[in-house]
Order: C-alpha cells, then structure tokens, then sequence
C-alpha cells in the first residue's frame, strides 16, 4: 500500500514534471493561490471553463480555415481569444504556438496556419491530457463538470 509521503512526492514530481516540460507556467501557480475553503474546485472549474473555450475557439479556427476565401482577421482574432485563455491558466505551450499562429495570420500565410493549427489541437490535448492527470491524482473533484465535457479517459 502506498504511504501518504510517497503518493505526496509523486503528486509534486508530477507537477514540478510538467513545468519542467513547459505545459504550465507561473500563471498556474497564482490560479492555485486563487483557491480556498470556500472555493475548493476553483481551479478545476477554471481549467474546465479553458477546455470549453478552447472547444470552441479550435473548431472556429477549423471552420474559417476552410473557407475558400480564408478571414485571416477573424482567425487570428480566435487564435488571439485562445492566446489569451491559455495564459489565463498557465498553459505555457498552447500560448507558444499561439503567436506564431497569430504571425502566420498577419503574413496571410495559408501554409502557416494550417500548420499552426494542427500544433495547437495537438498542444491543447497534450495539456488537457496532463491537466486531467493532476486533477486525479490531487483528487479535485470533476463531478460537477458541465453536461457534454468529457475527460480524456471517458470518466
């Protein structure tokens, strides 16, 4: 059986693992300090509002992307709203490929932004991955997620 120190060091190898790594950021470490006694799912319900948004905003940026006639405004207007959300919570890696997306938009660069926007979904599964891995092991409570949002795993 696991000792409570061990599953303890795990939980902040983990989390030192995937700054290291650069999924997060300082960012994540104030939204941590964010939450209390009297909001004890204040971070989870905050990265699951990301999730939803990024849903969102990712399927936009697929939708104008396959336009004949690409708005490269309007797409980078999504990529900027996405940019900003995952600073929001310290998603260091999704915020990366953002601005070079954000690049390729101003540049009208077609190429680009395909390009671009197949790193994001694959950054943003990445980080979803290694948010809900640290949700389970700290044992935040995912009960109250939104109807239709679904972890990876299919819990």
């Amino acid at each position: 059986m696991y000792s409570v120190a061990l599953l303890q060091r795990q939980l902040v190898e983990y989390t030192s693992s995937l700054f290291q790594e650069g999924f997060l950021d300082g960012q994540f470490n104030q939204l941590q300090l964010l939450q209390d006694e009297s909001n004890p799912n204040f971070v989870v319900e905050v990265v699951t509002l990301f999730f939803e948004d990024a849903e969102r905003l990712l399927n936009g940026m697929e939708k104008e992307l396959g336009h004949d006639n690409i708005d490269f405004k309007r797409v980078d207007a999504l990529v900027h709203q996405l940019k900003g959300s995952s600073s929001s919570i310290g998603a260091q890696r999704v915020h990366r490929v953002c601005i070079a997306f954000r690049n390729y938009c101003e540049e009208k660069n077609t190429e680009g932004c395909f390009k671009s926007l197949q790193e994001i979904k694959q950054e943003y599964t990445l980080v979803k991955s290694k948010f809900e891995t640290l949700f389970k092991v700290r044992g935040w409570n995912k009960s109250f997620l939104p109807q239709g949002v679904q972890l990876l795993d299919g819990e």
